[in-house]
């Protein structure tokens, strides 16, 4: 099996972990596995040395900085694996066979890169690479970086374009666990998540994998995050499944729109939570929520509108702080799902510009990590579709 495994910087903080972390590849090795590994800088020294940069310095200086600590982490790690005998060999930008290749813009170039990678995949029968993780090389040979997770994001690009089974996680955690086991009792490890789920968890600020790395996730690399105590690369831990895709979906059946009105609704804790109970205890399934200072809307099967109206005028008649319940129908729901919508800069006003343009009336837009969601009048349905779909 073809595995890159990419050790954290807690997994290398110490001459203790190093030494385990080479056990570990070492005995991978042994068992006639292909290994390919990308080391992290040692414990907090990228932001140490982030810290200690107080003076003004180009982009240039200030990536040649930090890239030391990510360069003597392989250093250490390949001096460590040939002490056991293992045929290792560092690699960082500049050197013979690096692949990471970023071009003009910063950007990663996946085709010198993909090339690269399969050479670097052609010796992994001899040899263990082991690459600094979250640099690059630019077109004219400097020094560039991938930013924050960018040594997630070498490794899964790594075994994408290397064609690897299976890239491995090594950090500091269980896995993907149900809660921060810092702050809830019981945390535990879940086994299994998806693409999608992990991406939006990681972009409300779990700190397993960085979202850069799950684009790289494709339907056949398996991804597992393991313990730096496990020891065993090729077991345990949490398996991320799928993979995220940018895709463009049309709700097949109407929604009805129903809006409460309230004093300062988001100033009374609790209204959310009556009027969502309320719905759950009817078999009324919730599409989406949106929310403003005074009013909060619920979007439901349009055929469930009169029972949603019903009950929601209930819970508007039992509670002060609420006025009055409204309903609209019927209304579409153009969903725009994709890796690489976060990093977009000026996204949502792409998605939005067309639709104005051809006069169509937004009655909503509900934003979350990884999606966007157009809701539009039903008879708009197909043309704001159409134009959602010629921007992906």
């Amino acid at each position: 099996m073809r595995v890159v495994a990419k050790f954290g910087g807690t997994s290398l903080g110490s001459g203790d972990r190093i030494n385990r972390a080479a056990d570990s590849i070492a005995a991978a090795v042994e068992d006639g596995h292909e290994i390919a590994v990308v080391a992290s800088a040692m414990g907090s020294t990228t932001d140490d040395l982030l810290e200690d940069i107080t003076f003004e310095t180009d982009e240039a200086d200030r990536a040649q900085i930090v890239s030391m600590g990510e360069r003597t982490s392989v250093r250490m790690l390949k001096a460590a694996l040939s002490s056991r005998g293992i045929d290792a060999v560092f690699l960082e930008p500049g050197s013979d066979g690096w692949p990471v290749i970023t071009d003009e813009f910063g950007e990663v170039d996946v085709e010198e890169t993909q090339k690269r990678a399969l050479e670097v995949a052609d010796g992994l029968s001899d040899t263990v690479p082991v690459l600094t993780g979250f640099l690059a090389e630019g077109s004219d040979g400097s020094i560039t970086t991938l930013g924050r997770g960018g040594s997630d994001t070498t490794a899964v690009m790594m075994g994408k374009y290397m064609d690897a089974d299976e890239v491995v996680i090594v950090t500091d955690v269980e896995g993907v666990m149900t809660g921060d086991p810092r702050v809830v009792e019981g945390a535990r490890n879940v086994g299994k998540i998806s693409v999608d789920e992990l991406r939006n968890l990681s972009f409300r600020g779990a700190e397993v994998v960085a979202p850069s790395a799950l684009s790289y996730k494709d339907r056949n690399l398996s991804v597992r995050v393991v313990h730096y105590q496990h020891g065993d690369l090729l077991s345990g831990g949490t398996s991320i499944e799928g993979e995220f895709k940018n895709l463009v979906d049309l709700r097949e059946h109407p929604l009805a729109c129903l809006t409460v009105a309230g004093r300062a609704i988001r100033n009374q804790p609790g209204v959310f939570n009556h009027l969502s109970k309320a719905l759950a205890e009817n078999d009324i399934n919730v599409d989406a929520v949106a929310s403003g200072m005074d009013t909060i809307t619920f979007y439901v099967d349009e055929d469930e509108a009169s029972r949603a109206e019903n009950t929601l005028h209930r819970e508007v008649i039992a509670r002060d702080e609420l006025s009055s319940v409204t309903v609209g129908s019927p209304v579409a729901v153009v969903r725009v799902t994709g890796g690489e919508i976060p990093n977009q800069p000026g996204i949502i006003s792409d998605i939005v510009a067309p639709l104005a343009k051809e006069r169509i009336h937004l009655q909503d837009v509900i934003t979350s990590a990884t999606s966007v969601a157009l809701f539009v009048d039903w008879d708009d349905r197909e043309k704001a579709l159409e134009l959602t779909q010629e921007l992906f």
